[in-house]
């Protein structure tokens, strides 16, 4: 029998052991974060202030965008203070903490994501009786459901985590505890957790997946049998932007936790793991938005460069007289 002495701590590796790279990935990461934390707090307050954002939709974006400031924070600050000191040790208390809150937050988006298809297919499938499908009710419970359901998994990895002993090497090559590094360096037997890791993985995992998928089936259906081209353009746009945002959560998971963590991947999965658990954040609001006329509408709005200008008016010569129309009757109304 060998003497093991258990450890209370972990020290998480670095992205990079090059002062000038540390330097360089500080001033990425920490533009990154910032514009993650303003540009989805953006959403949130356009959607809570404006009164035509008040719809299901809009309502289960600014879910997302509240997800993805909270799951930016569970990394993010931890990495940016990495990258500026020397001591990289997390102890076990903190480090089992962030990775309740990150599979919390993980398994959360995971439901919004189906609950978002849902809306799609009620809005696309079943328009004329949408307002009573999706009512204020419906959605309150569905967002209600969405956050009961993400603390399933992390409450009993967490708890399982209680019956493991950490004996060294303490090192976890990544920025962040996450729990495959965990069970890979625990000096305990770890099948037990393993195997319900996987069974509540598969179960949930599997339920979010139909979920998530088969109202898209429906919706594909439905948009086939539509007649004009321009018909199933502006049925398939609606759901452009969930549909990229869904491919790039489950690629990013897929790879991470289903790819096998060998020595010549390492680097390619510390790559996916900054894209999910950094970028990922950020391009979900920005692929929304983009493609979102409502919100870079309230944006104008919210800017005060909105003009409306009357739809009878055309042509170049018609609009720069309706200009002067204005300018006249502005120049009036001063004494």
């Amino acid at each position: 029998m060998k003497n093991l002495t258990k450890v209370t701590g972990f020290i998480l590796i670095s992205l990079s052991d090059h002062p000038n790279n540390l330097h360089l990935l500080f001033v990425v990461f920490f533009l990154i974060y910032v514009l993650t934390v303003i540009i989805n707090f953006l959403i949130i307050i356009f959607i809570f202030t404006d009164s035509r954002l008040h719809n299901p939709m809009y309502f289960f974006l600014g879910n997302l965008a509240f997800i993805d400031v909270s799951y930016s924070s569970v990394t993010a600050p931890r990495l940016l203070v990495d990258l500026l000191t020397k001591n990289h040790s997390m102890s076990l208390p903190a480090c089992t903490t962030q990775l309740f809150f990150f599979i919390y937050l993980a398994g959360a988006e995971l439901f919004l994501l189906s609950a978002m298809s849902y809306d799609r297919y009620i809005a696309i499938c079943h328009p004329l009786h949408y307002s009573q499908i999706m009512s204020w009710t419906v959605c309150t419970q569905m967002a209600f459901g969405v956050w009961v359901l993400g603390l399933l998994a992390p409450i009993i990895c967490t708890l399982l985590l209680k019956r493991l002993t950490f004996c060294g090497p303490n090192f976890i090559h990544n920025f962040f505890c996450d729990l495959p590094h965990l069970l890979k360096i625990s000096c305990t037997d770890t099948s037990i957790n393993v195997l319900v890791v996987v069974i509540v993985g598969v179960l949930l995992g599997t339920v979010a997946f139909v979920a998530t998928f088969y109202p898209y089936v429906r919706i594909f259906s439905a948009v086939l049998k539509i007649r004009t081209v321009d018909g199933k353009r502006k049925a398939f746009s609606t759901c452009t932007s969930h549909l990229t945002v869904v491919f790039i959560f489950y690629a990013s998971v897929t790879f991470i936790y289903y790819v096998p963590n060998t020595s010549n991947l390492l680097t390619l999965n510390q790559v996916v793991t900054v894209i999910y658990t950094l970028i990922t954040p950020l391009l979900n609001p920005l692929i929304y938005s983009l493609r979102n006329k409502d919100l870079k509408a309230a944006l104008r709005r919210t800017l005060h460069v909105d003009r409306k200008i009357p739809v009878n008016v055309r042509g170049n010569k018609a609009q720069s007289l309706f200009r002067r129309i204005q300018f006249r009757r502005l120049h009036l109304s001063f004494p």
